[in-house]
């Protein structure tokens, strides 16, 4: 059976990485252990905290400002029930919708935490593919949907003049190297996304309330992207961006695909 293109993209990104690929060994020390030392440590390899075992098991983390005194054991912090623990396969979604609660998130190899995610981690190129390529993936799906829904170029109407004489000079670079492209492959993200804020079912279809909505949406996304795009960093600015593009990515996505078919 053919597999559209689209789908097996979203298997690449969704499937294809993982918490593994974004975290460090979890270092881990007795709740025995001398806390001043463990502090000593902690300042020398500019770590933030580390676990605590128990009987062999890792129970919790104690951060390094905690351990001025006594034992580790005594600034043991439980690990959070809120999705702080997160398995080795867990999605990179599932990983940035965990770090939105928690300040990290530990890594669980057969059963155990063995690793950690931090914010500083998300700048790592697997997350920065990941994010690059749902981006671009959601952009491929909106070109689809303005072709399909708009093949008479009405679409034109809603930007102006401007834009739409700067899609037509790429359009005439391309085809002058040989490429042959519509009109709307030639649209900046940003022009997608405004002639797709007139469309009401567009609107519909994503959860938006008004077209203001569905541009803003659009901008945090082309501002991400352009941030990937150019290796800037992505946190802390980037922080709530990431979390908008990822809360719902596959939800959303799904709308899409279904406008696309209906055409």
């Amino acid at each position: 059976m053919h597999i559209p293109q689209h789908e097996r993209l979203r298997r690449l990104f969704f499937k294809g990485f993982t918490a593994m690929d974004l975290a460090e060994p979890l270092v881990s020390f007795d709740v025995e252990a001398e806390a001043t030392k463990v502090h000593q440590f902690l300042l020398e390899k500019d770590f933030d905290l580390v676990g605590i075992r128990e009987q062999g098991l890792v129970r919790g983390y104690a951060r390094r400002e905690a351990l001025t005194a006594g034992r580790c054991g005594d600034h043991l912090v439980p690990f959070g029930a809120g999705g702080e623990l997160v398995p080795e396969s867990a999605s990179l979604v599932a990983v940035v919708g965990a770090l939105a609660i928690h300040r990290q998130c530990f890594v669980t190899m057969l059963d155990q935490p063995a690793a950690i995610v931090t914010l500083s981690d998300l700048e790592k190129p697997p997350m920065r593919m990941f994010l690059f390529g749902i981006i671009t993936l959601a952009e491929m799906v909106m070109t689809e949907i303005l072709r399909r829904r708009y093949a008479d170029g009405a679409w034109q109407a809603t930007l102006s003049a401007g834009r739409v004489e700067k899609a037509a000079a790429l359009q005439a670079e391309r085809e002058r190297r040989g490429q042959r492209v519509d009109l709307i492959d030639c649209l900046q993200f940003g022009d997608k996304g405004s002639i797709l804020s007139y469309d009401q079912a567009f609107q519909k279809a994503l959860g938006f309330t008004s077209r203001r909505e569905v541009r803003q949406a659009v901008k945090e996304l082309e501002t991400l992207r352009n941030n990937l795009a150019h290796t800037q960093a992505i946190v802390p600015d980037g922080w709530q961006r990431i979390v908008i593009v990822c809360d719902r990515i596959e939800q959303n996505l799904e709308r899409l695909y279904g406008m696309q078919a209906q055409g």
